[in-house]
């Protein structure tokens, strides 16, 4: 389950003196396991599994990496292997579907469940393999570490860029309709237009998301909440009709 390299580092931390529960809780990893690297540090040969070949499916991938990167998340099981668990809110069944077919598409054969919670769904399904699939997966949440796609993922990005933003912007964004106001003529009259938000704390995904949006010639502006970063807005006409033929509103 565990790299030769990640052994090695948390034995490194346990001889500079740091106890075991430290080391665990920075490495990711249980005190079990490294208490059990102090005897034999080599992966037993029936643990040495290869990770899966890359998604062959990769407009799928694509756009589950977006739903991942946004509202997803990859936890252990106890008696080894992993879950993803990507929440869908119960206000667009329409997701929920293409959630679920995007990680049967990804992961044929796997098992797919929607356990129901307030307000949301979690799409959920095991698979021992899914840390490889989503290298970003590691200790903490995705916003306090550092988010960075892998060449194979990148390839998969650069070859499917709409994909990566529907995704993005089912998880952590929408299609809503903004107003302001004009004087014409001495009246002041109300104008509605739409706008596409992407909201996330993550500096990694915010940018994953513009340097794609610049990719496929989608003008986009920041938007600050308290100073800091927070908003990503899309109002620009003519790149709100280019995000409706490849994105559209969530239903």
């Amino acid at each position: 389950m565990y790299d030769l390299k990640t052994r090695l580092r948390a034995l490194e931390l346990v001889a500079q003196g740091r106890s075991l529960n430290s080391v665990s809780k920075q490495i990711g990893v249980s005190r079990s396991a490294i208490r059990a690297w102090q005897d034999r540090v080599e992966p037993l040969p029936r643990m040495a599994r290869d990770c899966p070949p890359k998604p062959t499916d990769k407009a799928s991938y694509a756009y589950l990496l977006g739903l991942y990167l946004g509202d997803g998340c990859i936890s252990p099981h106890p008696h080894g292997g992993y879950y993803l668990r990507i929440a869908c809110a119960d206000a667009w069944p329409g997701l929920i579907d293409l959630c679920r077919a995007a990680v049967a598409s990804v992961r044929p054969g796997a098992s797919v469940a929607v356990v129901q919670k307030q307000g949301c769904v979690m799409v959920s399904t095991y698979d021992r393999h899914w840390p490889c699939l989503f290298p970003q997966h590691g200790p903490g949440r995705k916003h306090e570490r550092r988010i960075v796609l892998v060449d194979w993922q990148l390839e998969i990005v650069e070859a499917h860029p709409w994909e990566l933003i529907r995704g993005l912007i089912h998880s952590d964004g929408c299609r809503n309709m903004n107003w302001t106001t004009r004087v014409v003529k001495g009246e002041r009259k109300r104008y509605e237009y739409p706008r596409y938000w992407f909201t996330n704390v993550s500096d990694d995904i915010r940018r994953l998301y513009t340097d794609t949006l610049d990719r496929l010639g989608v003008e986009w502006k920041d938007c600050t909440r308290h100073g800091k970063p927070y908003n990503i807005s899309v109002a620009r006409k003519a790149s709100v009709a280019l995000m409706d033929a490849h994105v559209g509103p969530k239903y």
